[in-house]
Parts: C-alpha cells; sequence; structure tokens
C-alpha cells in the first residue's frame, strides 16, 4: 500500500480527523461487542463529521470541528445543488449516504423515544458497513485512490477491537481461560487486519513455535480458516474463519 494509514486524512485539522476517527472506531467496536444501539448512536457522529469533511472539501476550507447542520437532510442537499460542477462523489454520493444513515440513527428507535424498530443486529450491521463506506470514501477522494486501495486502508486505520481480549503495547491475551490454541488464535485474529506468525506466538506465549505451526496455523490453513504465508508469514482470516470468529465471540459473549 503506498499510502501510510496515518497519512490518510493528513490534508485535514486534526481534530476534525479525530472526530471522525474516533466515531467510526466506536462503531466497529461497539458492534463487534453486540452493543447495538450504541454503535448506532455512533453512526450520528460519524455522519457530522462526514457532512463537515465534505462540505470543506467543496468550499475549500475544512473548519477544526465537526458541525452538526439544523436539518441534515436539507444540508445535505443543499450541497447537491450548490456545488452543480463539482464530482459526483463529493457533491451527491457521500451526501445520501450520510442521510441514509443519519435516518437509521434518528427513526428506527435508536436517537430517542418513539422509533418503530427496537435497537437491533440487522440495523447495526447496516451501520457498520455505510460507515465503512464513507470513510473509505472520504479516503479515496482526498487522495485518489482506488475503492480497493481506499478499504484496506480503512481497514489498516482501526482495528477491530474484541472484548475478549486484553491488550497493552504489544501485548495481547485472551481473556476466556481454557480455550484451544485454534479457537485463541480465531479470537486474536478477529481483532486485526492482519497478523505475523511472531505476533501470535508471542500473545499466545507458545514455547514451541514449530509446533504451533504445524498443530494450528497449517492445519486452519488447509481448513481455508486463515491464509498462512510461509515466506512473509503474515496471518490474516479468510472469510470462513471470519464467520467462525464471529460466532465463536458471540457464544463467548454471551456467556460472559
Amino acid at each position: 500500500m503506498a499510502l501510510d494509514p496515518k497519512d490518510a486524512f493528513n490534508a485535514l485539522p486534526p481534530t476534525l480527523v479525530a472526530d471522525l476517527l474516533d466515531a467510526f472506531q466506536q462503531v466497529v467496536k461497539n458492534y463487534a461487542e453486540h452493543r447495538w444501539e450504541p454503535s448506532e448512536l455512533n453512526g450520528g457522529k460519524l455522519c457530522e463529521a462526514a457532512y463537515t469533511i465534505v462540505e470543506g472539501y467543496l468550499s475549500g476550507t475544512y473548519p477544526a470541528r465537526a458541525n452538526k447542520p439544523k436539518n441534515m437532510p436539507q444540508a445535505c442537499l443543499a450541497l447537491e445543488n450548490k456545488y452543480t460542477t463539482a464530482a459526483r462523489s463529493p457533491r451527491i454520493q457521500i451526501p445520501r449516504m450520510i442521510v441514509a444513515l443519519y435516518e437509521i440513527r434518528n427513526n428506527r428507535g435508536v436517537g430517542h423515544a418513539g422509533g418503530d424498530v427496537d435497537p437491533n443486529h440487522m440495523d447495526a450491521t447496516a451501520v457498520v458497513y455505510m460507515s465503512k463506506w464513507i470513510v473509505a470514501e472520504l479516503v479515496r477522494l482526498l487522495h485518489g485512490l482506488t475503492t480497493d486501495e481506499a478499504t484496506d486502508l480503512v481497514d489498516a486505520l482501526v482495528e477491530r477491537e474484541v472484548a475478549l481480549v486484553w491488550r497493552s503495547a504489544e501485548k495481547r491475551r485472551v481473556l476466556v481461560p481454557g480455550l484451544t490454541l485454534r479457537k485463541q488464535t480465531l479470537i486474536l485474529l478477529a481483532g486485526v487486519t492482519h497478523a505475523t506468525e511472531a505476533d501470535l506466538i508471542l500473545w499466545l506465549e507458545q514455547k514451541r513455535p514449530a509446533d504451533y505451526r504445524k498443530n494450528v496455523l497449517k492445519p486452519m490453513h488447509a481448513n481455508r480458516l486463515i491464509e498462512f504465508d510461509g515466506q512473509t508469514t503474515t496471518v490474516q482470516l479468510l472469510p470462513p474463519g471470519v464467520a467462525a470468529a464471529e460466532v465463536l465471540i458471540h457464544e463467548l459473549g454471551e456467556a460472559r
């Protein structure tokens, strides 16, 4: 990846970047913890930061902090009508996605009493993926990247936080005793975009790395739960592994 993740928003005021990424991190974290309502509430905060960035991009001036328009749908429509010669992404596509996300936050039983739907997994899933699309599209817009490059960079920007994992500096520990090494590996990998074999050996305190590679990593690779590159020693979850990790995290979360 040519662009370092820390430089994804270097054209913006740091405080505005913090407003966006703090909200995005909370969306992802709360979703991973099955906390549907706060996940969706932070989707509203992300909308306000994204709207401010798009408005600044179109006008040429970025404010220091996110602004909350009095009426978000009208404010987004005003961008569409005002900047008629601008590209469709900042003028139409991102603002319309913001409106859709903001609608869930306000009128699906999330933001206040009176909504007709209780906070739930379906709505929270929509929120987390719309949030990721918005952030990735902002990165793509600011740096002229492809959609795949922008998505990969957003994955690197905010690693998933898993409530079952303790972390301090470079260390991570699975907090549930008695789990197999395979299950612990799934949980640890669910919290990162990728890791190295050395990372996992450190986190799992393995005294015999060769045994861990032979008995855990290689079988998981053969079963298509992970992609294990023997040359670079990088490890990441494949879609079946993501699904297995989600089930495991949900089961353990329900039991705690």
